[in-house]
């Protein structure tokens, strides 16, 4: 009788490939001198479905500190997302949260 083993990776591989799967996506939206405070926070309230208190509020971090995280998930809606926001004129980007 012939055994013959069969190529499994070891858990800590399979761990390691999940959890870098599973860490989620940021859309980060720029400040830029173009825009009006107004118009940022209508983009929020119209693309995202922001009540006007959380539109205003992402609005004010990004003019006040220059960036804000306004959404976060998966890749591949991120993506859409930054699309999306450049569509409306609008800068922004996407990072992979931190391990």
């Amino acid at each position: 009788m012939t055994v013959t083993a069969s190529p499994v990776a070891s858990p800590r591989e399979d761990t390691e490939l999940s959890v870098q799967h599973e860490r989620p996506y940021l859309l980060i939206v720029w400040d830029d001198p173009v825009n009006l405070m107004s118009y940022v926070a209508f983009v929020f309230r119209s693309y995202f479905g922001f009540s006007a208190e959380r539109a205003d509020e992402l609005m004010l971090r990004v003019h006040h500190d220059g960036q804000a995280v306004v959404a976060s998930g998966s890749k591949e809606r991120m993506e859409a997302d930054v699309v999306a926001m450049h569509g409306y004129g609008l800068q922004a980007t996407l990072r992979q949260v931190d391990a």
